[in-house]
């Protein structure tokens, strides 16, 4: 095989190979890669150039490196994916896996808020889950997540709803999450919440607007978290 001439560096047609791949399902959670120089031979490319590309797919947590083993497609695992995306700690930065309480799942249309979100179209449907986290037994977040049903078809039907849903959404659905992006808003917390969280309606608390977005760069799920942070921070380690 051999890349076409065009105007993208080698590197980032190989990635865009890669890339497809993946997206195709060529390869599946935890599978490994050929090697570099396998996939060098393929291409028609210096192993310089594949690993370059592959370089920039772990950066972008698409692909994992093993010491000593190679190159292997990221899987998330209950743990993994909760270390790496959940956000909420104690001051001093200590990592907490939460508890989960699922409050309510239901099927329905997308509202318009949603439709614009998640690039659906008026009259398709989501599975919106609202579920309470626990972080050292207290009450701390409460979460709406919405799923479309054209991305995830017969998730409303799932009877057991994992602590982490990245998981589910690789497993079954081969669906990998590579980049969340959150919002963060001061808000007023809503009255149909203040129960749960123990709370007063309109204590201030910190709203969390998460868009999940997948190997295609798609947005494939979207909530909303209100959180108290009486005793829990966000926590964001950028560098």
């Amino acid at each position: 095989m051999s890349l076409a001439t065009n105007f993208q560096p080698l590197y980032k047609q190989v990635y865009d190979v890669l890339r497809s791949r993946l997206v195709q399902g060529h390869w599946k959670a935890s599978e490994a890669l050929p090697s570099e120089y396998a996939l060098a031979e393929e291409l028609g490319v210096s192993q310089g150039t594949v690993r370059k590309a592959l370089n920039q797919m772990v950066a972008e947590n698409m692909l994992e490196r093993r010491q000593g083993k190679g190159t292997y497609v990221a899987e998330h695992t209950q743990e993994s994916s909760l270390f790496r995306f959940f956000r909420f700690r104690e001051s001093e930065g200590e990592d907490i896996i939460p508890d989960t309480k699922v409050l309510s799942s239901s099927k329905r249309a997308a509202s318009i808020e949603e439709q614009e979100h998640l690039a659906l179209q008026a009259g398709d449907m989501v599975v919106e889950i609202k579920r309470l986290r626990y972080l050292k037994s207290e009450p701390t977040i409460i979460e709406n997540i919405i799923q479309p049903l054209t991305i995830f078809p017969d998730i409303d039907k799932e009877s057991v709803i994992p602590n982490s849903l990245y998981g589910l959404y690789q497993e079954k659905y081969g669906i990998t999450i590579v980049q969340v992006r959150d919002e963060l808003h001061a808000v007023g917390l809503p009255d149909e919440y203040a129960e749960q969280l123990g709370l007063a309606a309109g204590t201030p608390v910190i709203c969390v607007e998460r868009a999940s977005i997948n190997i295609e760069g798609r947005v494939v799920e979207w909530s909303k978290a209100f959180c108290s942070t009486e005793k829990f921070v966000y926590f964001s380690n950028l560098k």
